[in-house]
């Protein structure tokens, strides 16, 4: 069953090869037919005469190269007209996005003519690789129950060279995916057959890419966690759930609704970590989409200021960290064989209660920023200077929180840092969402995690795998209940204890902190409770 489960591994392994290879292999030759259909008016204007002259005709050997040529050329001709002032000529868009559509559009390579049998050379055998690594276990490791031994001697889940590699890996993807996205414009292309499922003749984007990379990888991380925890109720239901929000949420709805001329939203994503929802882009969209469009627009107002703590004062921030967010569910499956990685010293604690209070105070100010600029322009749109608030730019201001706080923290680190920081520290350093449900959870929630202190044992398991780096074994051993806002109630401590200890509740506000239980082993020993 051995050579069955390193098979599997050897077969997802040659998949993430060959996916990672498409980078640099391939033909690309910009068509003047081609730059015209991918060129705006003003950048044809601008760049048709240096593109035909430098780039029209020539081949090239990668994404890489043929768009390096084409930056150069774009940010020259920017440059020239920056010098001469001629402000209205010059080509605000992201040069990233416009070169990865002319490398897609400029694609002839084997990968080109052959996207369907790459996409089953890479998420197929990947996707079987896994689960037959994954299903193994299941006689491998025995009859149900906890299963972590061995967990800090393999040095893919110790911060071992293993482990270090696929930091290094997904790091580099998430990079380039946020900031250089035309190096992967084969790996964007291979998904194109998929996305014509939803939309004929349409490209995928990057984003797209990532939506199904993203849910893949969820789904069948999601088997593995099933399967590992299959002793415990909670954790089967609570996976599904996560993972069916994912599909069916963030996946399927985003690209089902535009197939019906709707704005294809995340209707389970709520403020502040739907940072842009009062961006003016965002809000026009919506309010050109009819009906349904106000609806959506309604929707995230009502489920960020009503639903949301309403939630959490009922069932704790776990009813969303835990069940419905995607970037909970994905540090759940994709991450838990990291989990133990989490910091859990005293010092982790006070800088994670700064840094997270820090980005939601960041998150409120840019929101109030980005809100006038929108009123502004709805209200009044004959004025000028519209995104200016205090002397400080609405853009200046909404462009710094997307770079360091939706893609440098919640992207790059936030899940490129797995295998080094554990599988939760963008939602314990820096989700503002979670600070935001954290503070209800602390202050007005009847949500808590009881403990039997008396039963405890000591064995540290509860601790251990605390994502969020909470020492739950100090509070077992006192048998007092855990009430800390930033407790994702994932229930795996529980679930790893061998004794029971840990309950995971819904109750009465009152006594909440204190220990309810009739024998409480505290501080000073065995006490009564009246």
């Amino acid at each position: 069953m051995k050579n069955i489960k390193y098979f599997g591994m050897g077969v997802f392994l040659l998949a993430l090869a060959i996916f990672t290879s498409l980078a640099f292999v391939g033909n690309f030759e910009l068509t003047e037919r081609g730059m015209r259909a991918q060129l705006n008016e003003q950048e044809l204007t601008n760049l048709e005469k240096p593109l035909m002259e430098e780039m029209v005709g020539k081949p090239y050997r990668t994404s890489f190269t043929f768009s390096r040529d084409f930056i150069a050329v774009f940010n020259r001709i920017n440059e020239d007209l920056k010098a001469k002032e001629e402000w209205d000529k010059v080509m605000w868009s992201p040069v990233s996005g416009i070169a990865l559509k002319l490398a897609q559009s400029s694609a002839n390579g084997i990968v080109a003519s052959h996207k369907m049998l790459f996409f089953l050379l890479t998420f197929g055998l990947g996707i079987l690789g896994s689960l037959i690594y994954i299903i193994s276990d299941l006689k491998i490791k025995g009859p149900p129950g906890i299963k972590n031994d061995g967990i800090y001697h393999d040095s893919a889940t110790n911060r071992g060279w293993i482990g270090i590699l696929t930091a290094v890996w997904l790091i580099s993807f998430y990079v380039i995916l946020y900031f250089h996205p035309y190096i992967i414009a084969n790996l964007i292309s291979i998904t194109d057959p998929i996305k014509g499922l939803f939309i004929e003749g349409e490209k995928a984007s990057k984003w797209f890419l990532y939506g199904l990379l993203y849910t893949t990888s969820m789904t069948v991380m999601g088997a593995r966690m099933i399967i590992k925890y299959r002793h415990n109720r909670y954790q089967i239901v609570r996976t599904i759930t996560v993972v069916l929000f994912q599909i069916i949420f963030a996946f399927l709805l985003v690209e089902i609704l535009p197939m019906f001329g709707l704005p294809g939203k995340d209707l389970k994503s709520a403020w502040p970590l739907d940072y842009y929802f009062l961006f003016d882009w965002n809000v026009q969209d919506l309010m050109s989409s009819g009906n349904f469009g106000k609806f959506v627009f309604v929707w995230g107002i009502v489920l960020s200021i009503i639903i949301v703590p309403t939630m959490v004062y009922f069932y704790g921030k776990r009813w969303y960290c835990s069940w419905v967010c995607g970037c909970g569910g994905l540090a759940e499956t994709l991450g838990d064989p990291y989990r133990q990685l989490s910091n859990k010293k005293m010092w982790t604690w006070k800088l994670e209660r700064w840094m997270i209070h820090a980005v939601l105070v960041f998150a409120v100010i840019m929101t109030v920023f980005t809100g006038y600029h929108t009123y502004n322009v709805f209200v009044h749109p004959e004025m000028d200077s519209k995104e200016i608030l205090f002397g400080i730019s609405a853009f200046d201001i909404r462009s710094w929180y997307g770079f360091l706080i939706g893609s440098i923290f919640a992207g790059v680190i936030g899940t490129g840092f797995y295998p080094i920081l554990g599988s939760r520290s963008w939602c314990r350093f820096g989700c503002p969402l979670a600070a935001y449900m954290g503070i209800v959870q602390r202050f007005k929630s009847r949500f808590r995690i009881t403990t039997n202190g008396g039963q405890c044992i000591s064995c540290g398991n509860c601790s251990t795998y605390c994502e969020q780096g909470i020492d739950v074994r100090a509070y077992a051993q006192k048998g007092q209940n855990i009430v800390r806002s930033s407790c994702v109630g994932c229930g795996v401590c529980s679930a790893v204890c061998p004794r029971g200890v840990l309950k995971l509740e819904n109750g009465p506000e009152a006594n909440r902190f204190g220990n309810e239980g009739p024998i409480v082993l505290g501080n000073n020993g065995f006490e009564l409770n009246d």
